[in-house]
């Protein structure tokens, strides 16, 4: 919809143009008119002026002025000058002011028209113009985020693995391309942090990583590209003119830097994985290949290794010396057995390659050694390990060979430490009277109990009532019945009060277990207690 508002202090002259322009013709919507500079100004203000056609002699101010301040405050509203008056003066001030056009009165209306046409044809074409430029301006904005996201399609194959459906993705999205071009992916792998890190600080770290990233390994091809592949991943897709040795030592040596710079500076234990130059679809099968060589790559860190360069193959599994691990447990070496199995695995690295497979089948046999030897000791190894350190450190003990060593000396010492304080029955014995007295409002179920000092139900049955001549159960019910005794001696607190304190929720079933234990009821034991004679 285009607005247009006439301006003219000879009214007839206003009436006629408005009443013989065929205004639908020419595409103006509405027609809008003013007398003086006063009510033009007014217009402006009520309603979105398109085109200004005006008279330049009026009373009160020339149309001159009134250009001026439209240029001032509506400075998108294009204007037509219409006067009686050829003077020079008058025209190079309309032109400076920005006026359109200058018509002499009385002008032609098919002539009027036509002025009127180009002026909508010019907006037209400013407002195309305009659109383009804020199109510009966001693809300069946003055009890595593009870039980047096209990338991430190519690598999760939402843009199919095929060389028509990336030239065709390219082409729809703008994005420079040749099916001849050919990159170098490289994998950027965190094993981990050699600080405790927090969300926040390890999030700051993942930026500080990428950015150094950017810095020494995008620059040195034509064009490179990171792309985030998940927690402590990263793959950089760098493109070279023309892939030769020198290329491949200079990008050797960028990663060497960066991995040192990043362990020095940054905290942690990295390692880069170097590809070989590739086409685009062939990228996410090359990614995938870089990864599971991460994988794989459980005996060392912070190194630069070449897809085609390294193997982590499968070599022969050494079967750890079980029964001798199994003797060193029993007997308590904690230290021995951790010198022991890091050696075995410092043995096997050095062999004809440890991969993951192996460390994990290395992992399940070490355990089955340890829950075995719990198992006998009455100890529940779920409960034992259910820590957060505990299961931290299980999550990572597969990654690498220095994470196996780390949980099993975790594993190790834990196991035997509590298996001994488990043989020196005192000591849990001591840790369940405590928990008793601390929780005698409490349910106490005795596998709740036997959960609390990782033990096996029955087996803690049996050291309890070696050590105390009851079972936990008998314990606490007698437990419970001495201390109701004290609160009905010492106290005013009602009979139902009692039984809430020490567990009970139900006021019969107390007095029925304090009948047994005591021969008489709550009621009668107080009133027996207050008739006896004070010392």
């Amino acid at each position: 919809m285009t607005s247009i508002l006439l301006v003219d202090d000879e009214i007839h002259a206003v009436e006629g143009i408005k009443s013989v322009v065929n205004w639908d013709h020419i595409g103006i919507s509405n027609v809008f008119t003013a007398y003086d500079i006063h009510q033009a100004k007014e217009m402006f203000q009520k309603y979105p002026i398109d085109m200004m056609l005006c008279d330049i002699e009026m009373p009160e101010g020339n149309g001159l002025e009134l250009l001026a301040w439209v240029r001032e405050y509506y400075p998108s509203t294009d204007s037509v000058f219409l006067t009686c008056h050829a003077d020079f003066h008058y025209a190079k001030q309309a032109i400076q002011l920005g006026s359109f056009d200058y018509l002499l009165k009385p002008v032609p209306i098919p002539e009027l028209e036509n002025v009127i046409v180009k002026v909508m044809a010019k907006r037209s074409e400013e407002i195309k113009r305009n659109e383009f430029s804020r199109y510009g301006q966001y693809w300069v904005q946003h055009q890595p985020l593009l870039i980047e996201r096209f990338w991430m399609d190519i690598l999760g194959q939402t843009i199919p693995a095929n060389p028509d459906a990336i030239r065709q993705a390219a082409e729809e999205r703008n994005i420079p391309y040749t099916e001849q071009m050919q990159f170098v992916p490289v994998l950027i792998a965190v094993k981990r942090w050699h600080k405790e890190l927090n969300i926040r600080d390890e999030k700051i770290m993942e930026y500080a990583l990428r950015n150094s990233a950017e810095e020494v390994l995008l620059n040195i091809g034509n064009y490179g590209q990171l792309i985030t592949l998940g927690k402590g991943m990263h793959l950089a897709i760098l493109s070279f003119e023309c892939w030769n040795a020198n290329d491949a030592e200079r990008l050797h040596q960028c990663c060497t830097r960066y991995i040192a710079s990043c362990h020095n500076y940054f905290y942690c234990d990295m390692s880069c994985y170097v590809g070989a130059p590739a086409y685009p679809y062939q990228l996410p099968a090359m990614a995938e290949k870089l990864q599971t060589l991460d994988r794989n790559n459980v005996a060392s860190d912070n190194r630069v290794i070449l897809l085609n360069g390294s193997s982590f193959s499968s070599g022969t599994y050494f079967e750890p010396e079980f029964h001798v691990w199994s003797a060193m447990l029993k007997e308590g070496s904690a230290e021995r057995l951790a010198a022991e199995m890091t050696g075995y695995l410092d043995k096997i690295t050095k062999g004809p390659g440890l991969d993951a497979k192996q460390l994990h089948q290395f992992h399940q046999d070490f355990l089955q050694l340890v829950y075995s030897f719990l198992q006998s000791k009455g100890i529940m190894a779920n409960r034992l390990f259910s820590d957060d350190k505990s299961v931290q450190i299980s999550v990572t003990a597969t990654r690498s060979v220095k994470d196996m060593v780390l949980w099993i000396h975790h594993v190790v010492h834990t196991a035997i430490e509590f298996s001994n304080s488990v043989e020196q029955s005192e000591s849990v014995v001591a840790r369940v009277v405590a928990y008793v007295t601390k929780q005698i409002a409490q349910p106490l179920l005795r596998d709740e109990i036997a959960k609390h000092v990782f033990l096996n139900v029955d087996y803690l049955d049996r050291v309890f009532k070696k050590e105390m001549g009851v079972s936990v159960t008998e314990y606490v019910y007698r437990e419970r019945m001495n201390v109701a005794q004290d609160l009905l001696i010492r106290t005013d607190l009602p009979v139902h009060a009692i039984a809430t304190e020490i567990g009970y929720t139900h006021f019969s079933h107390f007095s029925r277990m304090f009948k047994m234990f005591t021969s008489k009821s709550p009621l009668e034991y107080r009133q027996e207690a207050a008739n006896q004679p004070k010392d």
